[in-house]
């Protein structure tokens, strides 16, 4: 796999993952890992972390500049 490939699919991965956080926030969708349940908050840095991320392999795989 090319750089180029590897940024879009790495850009697209987070970007679901990120729109999952979103729609977790929206939405109210529990998370329960064994007996904790995840509170909400945690859906705010799962949002921004990936959804930059997400910007980031996107515009490295298109050939965007910086500016």
């Amino acid at each position: 796999m090319n750089p180029k490939n590897y940024c879009l699919l790495s850009g697209v991965i987070f970007g679901v993952v990120a729109l999952a956080h979103l729609c977790r926030l929206f939405l109210h969708w529990p998370i329960t890992l064994g007996s904790w349940q995840a509170p909400m908050w945690i859906s705010v840095p799962g949002l921004i972390v990936p959804g930059a991320l997400s910007v980031w392999g996107l515009r490295l795989g298109l050939g965007k500049s910086h500016a």
